[in-house]
């Protein structure tokens, strides 16, 4: 049986280490005088205190479900204690879980929600961490969440969300409250927090990514650049980059998607640089002009000094390979 503990769960880690110890009796996954872990070694699993253990073990000896065995180790017991109901204790769990979500502001349908797709995660990966990135557009977003499961090792999942998909669709907010840990930029931090209350939320860094660096640092210092974003307040930080990686370059003008006056904008230019997420503006530039897209990648520095703390503490070991490279970046990063 696989031993774990939910963090992020509204309910006591004592707690939830006797239910599922009593779950695993219950439901046969832990049958009659099979050995338990020791106190240290189910501690030192689960990242609890010793004395965490010992209590749960203390309880489970006082009725009857585990014993322990001089020299030997702790089992489980042979015979169940006469007279045990164990529905009603899987119903009391249930009603104190029911009293911290009351508590918490969650309504009945999103907790059996919640509840539904832990259970489906569980199943079908096991004890993994499950981490979810939250952007603002689909393909940047899964560029993220590849970029940074690539980084971290097979011992995570890390699934892409949209934020328009957590405002509009209550199972995309469940799969959201039942992960691990939400990842996002820090402007959206506040936002994604309110939308995803029940899982832990951080933000990493994001930078211009090295084939965007590249591909800016390679431009003729007679071009002409003109930079196109969804977002208008997106336009200063990203002439800053530009600027930052292609300082030969003198002339440098902007406009927003569908804004007025960025057709004369385009035609003035001999390159443009398009945010993520604003892409649509290739199929109106002249044909044989160059455009290039202006990508981020999470920064590895944060995603080790976040990322892998959090992992650590949950018992998760990262296995970093090679620093990926994104394929899609977002324009907000």
């Amino acid at each position: 049986m696989e031993f774990f503990v939910d963090r992020d769960l509204p309910v006591p880690l004592r707690t939830q280490l006797q239910g599922l110890i009593e779950y695993g009796i219950s439901g046969g996954e832990l049958g009659p005088g099979e050995a338990l872990p020791s106190v240290r070694e189910l501690a030192e699993k689960l990242g609890v205190a010793p004395m965490t253990v010992s209590q749960v073990y203390a309880d489970l000896k006082a009725v009857g479900l585990i014993e322990t065995r001089p020299g030997a180790g702790t089992f489980v017991s042979e015979q169940r204690p006469a007279g045990r109901r164990d529905p009603g204790v899987l119903h009391r769990h249930i009603d104190e879980l029911i009293d911290e979500s009351r508590l918490l502001g969650i309504r009945s349908a999103e907790l059996v929600s919640m509840v539904s797709a832990r259970v489906f995660y569980r199943e079908s990966v096991g004890s993994r961490l499950r981490i979810v990135v939250v952007g603002l557009f689909q393909d940047a977003t899964a560029s993220y969440a590849r970029f940074i499961a690539a980084r971290l090792g097979r011992d995570v999942t890390v699934e892409p969300i949209t934020v328009s998909a957590l405002e509009r669709d209550p199972q995309v907010q469940a799969l959201a409250n039942s992960a691990d840990l939400a990842v996002t930029f820090a402007n959206r931090q506040k936002q994604v927090a309110t939308l995803v209350p029940n899982s832990r939320v951080v933000s990493i860094s994001f930078t211009p990514s090295e084939e965007t660096r590249r591909a800016l640092a390679t431009l003729s210092s007679l071009a002409r650049i003109a930079l196109v974003s969804r977002f208008p307040e997106f336009l200063p930080v990203m002439k800053t980059g530009v600027q930052r990686f292609a300082p030969h370059v003198a002339e440098i003008s902007a406009g927003v998607l569908g804004g007025q006056g960025l057709d004369t904008t385009i035609a003035a230019a001999t390159v443009v640089v398009y945010a993520s997420g604003a892409g649509e503006v290739v199929a109106e530039i002249p044909a044989g002009m160059q455009a290039i897209e202006y990508r981020h990648a999470p920064d590895v520095a944060d995603i080790e000094r976040v990322i892998v703390p959090i992992m650590r503490a949950a018992g998760v070991t990262s296995q970093p390979g090679e620093t990926p490279q994104p394929d899609t970046v977002n324009e907000q990063a």
